[in-house]
């Protein structure tokens, strides 16, 4: 499900191919650096920069017997150079490749999940607009509750989203690390210096001390970040599924020509993007845990972290990246029902002033213990026996009493939905700024 959806750029990252091509970028790298500090001389660095290449079928071949992944890599590559080949891995360890090199797969990719978190902070700020004033029902454990706006309703997606873009850009820089310190991070073999070369052309920090390894609490953010960034991903995804709900129908995924919701019965439209979504966020959420369990490490390093980073470097960011992308698509497209909304919002004949008309009351003087026991027993009698709340309350004696002169024309003006909604601007200036103009 995920291939067939994946966009090919962040597919493209976490090929074979692309992570070879890491790995020899970062070697590149440190023979340019060593023939800087005068170690490889000119004509072989030319000759390691025009020859050296791989296949991945050559180095999965080599595998098969030497049963290890880097060995087989510079073989192949030095089949393809020649003699020049010996200054290239020279006082390296295998981390030193391939830390730095997952360092760089994993900046590609949060440069991807980024643009496709613009653009579901795009789609959801126009939707927002677009709906700024667009009154609905707000709900409390699914219980009707009070009158909100659907563009409110998707401000408050959009600063959670906006917080979801600062941590990930936090949690790429604590990716952006790597290393070329040696077999124990002691520097026994290179210089400190030829880090720093290697680290400035690729774009990476170096590890401020590193074992064999860069330590994982960075990749712990990362995963973590994701997991969160799912939880946001998710939040607007159930909403959305409730929304859709026949009973409630305020909106929907929309459903194109041809499409099918059920095999068994041709009326169904379900929201199945959403579910996918759903589903989606619960994997970034154990990749997040294996991430936490690869911090502990034996000593200097063991390689349980391993097999680990394989699975879950690929499918997080792939399934963090698609996820954004589809759910951006969602609201794109996202059919609205303002009237269906309106419809929903007077179920309940009024209820939903009944903090405000308790509110009132205490101004007037009634003690608040008095005024919710009125309010909450006029409020019972309408769930029991129907009715209009608004109605009931108007023939209540305590009730006139408290309001003076003209109690219909006092509850007329406390149940106007929209006089709920007076600091909506507000609201959308923190969110958007005040640049922001409908």
């Amino acid at each position: 499900m995920i291939a067939r959806y994946t966009l090919p750029e962040m597919g493209r990252i976490w090929t074979e191919q692309a992570r070879y091509e890491a790995w020899l970028k970062v070697e590149l790298a440190a023979c340019r650096a060593w023939h800087k500090l005068g170690r490889i001389p000119a004509d072989a660095l030319k000759e390691i920069e025009q020859k050296a290449a791989f296949e991945v079928s050559r180095v999965e071949e080599i595998e098969n017997q030497t049963k290890h992944d880097v060995i087989a890599f510079l073989t192949n590559v030095n089949e393809h150079v020649g003699p020049a080949g010996r200054f290239i891995h020279m006082g390296l360890t295998s981390s030193d490749v391939l830390d730095t090199a997952y360092a760089l797969l994993l900046k590609d990719s949060a440069e991807l999940i980024l643009a496709a978190l613009d653009r579901m902070l795009n789609a959801l700020k126009k939707r927002a607009f677009e709906h700024k004033r667009t009154i609905m029902i707000g709900r409390s454990h699914g219980i009707h509750a009070e009158p909100v706006t659907f563009g409110l309703k998707l401000a408050g997606f959009y600063a959670e989203f906006l917080r979801d873009k600062t941590r990930i850009i936090n949690a790429k820089k604590a990716v952006c690390r790597g290393k070329i310190s040696g077999a124990v991070g002691t520097y026994a073999h290179l210089p400190p210096v030829l880090e720093e070369m290697v680290m400035a052309e690729l774009g990476l920090d170096p590890a401020p001390a590193s074992t064999q390894v860069v330590a994982r609490d960075g990749y712990a953010e990362w995963f973590c970040t994701l997991a969160i960034l799912g939880g946001s991903i998710e939040r607007l995804a159930v909403e959305l599924r409730h929304l859709q709900r026949t009973e409630v129908l305020e909106a929907e995924e929309a459903f194109t020509a041809g499409q099918k919701g059920s095999s068994a019965m041709p009326h169904k439209r379900n929201p199945i993007s959403s579910e996918n979504l759903t589903g989606q966020a619960r994997l970034l959420r154990a990749y997040a845990l294996a991430a936490l369990e690869n911090m502990p490490l034996w000593h200097e390093r063991d390689i349980s972290h391993s097999s680990v980073e394989r699975t879950i470097g690929p499918d997080a960011d792939i399934i963090a990246h698609y996820s954004l992308h589809r759910l951006a698509g969602i609201m794109e497209n996202l059919v609205v029902y303002p009237e269906n909304m309106l419809r929903n919002l007077n179920l309940t004949c009024g209820l939903i002033h009944s903090q405000r008309v308790m509110l009132a009351l205490t101004e007037k003087g009634m003690s608040r213990e008095d005024a919710y026991r009125l309010v909450q027993k006029n409020a019972m009698a309408t769930w029991q026996e129907g009715g209009n709340f608004q109605e009931r309350l108007c023939q209540e004696p305590e009730v006139r009493a408290a309001l003076g002169g003209e109690p219909q024309k006092a509850l007329d003006a406390m149940c106007d939905p929209f006089s709920h909604l007076a600091n909506l601007d507000y609201v959308f200036a923190k969110v958007f700024g005040d640049q922001d103009k409908e």
